[in-house]
């Protein structure tokens, strides 16, 4: 594990240094969308760095509420401290500050939607190494399969071997960007979104049986009771594509409310 990297008398957080890079990674595939939809290529940065505002306080503000028994005598000191972000929390505020910025620039619609479903899975992915590097305590349960890993240095340390689930979401959230990706032309606006919703859902609900949470009701953590509802809402959403069209597949012809059409 490397949770940081000194080079001479700076220090670098690994995580710190894949927090940015997920989102140059999530900003650039932005800019080549809005690029193709032929609005402006700035729009990629300004989207991005509303998403970076938006996460940062909405994933600090998660953590404290979320932790309020143990960081209510020092709420201040906590709220600015380096520690505590939680990707449900920012998911949350930077999606808040996305709509924001989006209803200013007048583009709040379904393609907007569309616009983010594979950033925010590529972000993702890319976090997730962060996680891997640092071992900041976001590995699995103990196991002593034939790629068990121990994390001694990490930010979180532990020798004994468990599943090192950060590079199971990497790889899976990786392979979900790409998907998204290759998908973007090919379903009817809003969908591919509703994707994003089921295939994110479904990776974290599955990959919380291997981590080490705490069950909080019916037998689920709390990430997993938030990644059904991602479920449930990507699954109610397709279903009424499908019942009012027939399919999510996008038509030849432009409809009413449908996404913009790439500009060529």
């Amino acid at each position: 594990m490397y949770p940081e990297l000194h080079l001479g008398p700076v220090t670098l957080q690994t995580f710190g240094i894949c927090f940015a890079l997920a989102f140059i990674g999530a900003g650039a595939l932005v800019w080549k969308r809005f690029v193709e939809l032929g609005k402006p290529a700035e729009w990629g940065y300004e989207m991005g760095f509303a998403a970076l505002v938006g996460g940062l306080v909405g994933s600090r503000v998660y953590y404290l509420v979320q932790n309020y028994s143990e960081v209510k005598g020092d709420l201040l000191g906590h709220l600015f401290s380096g520690s505590g972000l939680v990707w449900y929390g920012g998911a949350i505020g930077g999606a808040l500050a996305v709509l924001g910025w989006a209803y200013w620039r007048g583009f709040l619609n379904l393609t907007l939607l569309d616009v983010a479903a594979p950033a925010l899975a590529l972000g993702y992915a890319i976090g997730r190494i962060g996680c891997q590097m640092s071992g900041d305590g976001d590995y699995g349960k103990p196991w002593n399969g034939p790629w068990a890993m121990a994390y001694p240095n990490g930010t979180v340390p532990t020798k004994v071997t468990v599943q090192p689930t950060p590079i199971y979401e990497t790889l899976a959230m990786g392979f979900g960007a790409w998907l998204l990706w290759h998908l973007r032309d090919r379903v009817r606006a809003g969908c591919l979104f509703a994707l994003y919703l089921l295939y994110a859902g479904t990776e974290r609900f599955l990959v919380e049986f291997l981590r080490r949470n705490t069950r909080d009701s019916l037998g689920l953590t709390a990430a997993q009771l938030e990644s059904l509802l991602m479920v449930i809402i990507g699954g109610i959403w397709i279903a009424i594509v499908v019942q009012r069209h027939g399919g999510i597949g996008r038509p030849r012809a432009s409809e009413p409310g449908d996404a913009l059409q790439p500009a060529h």
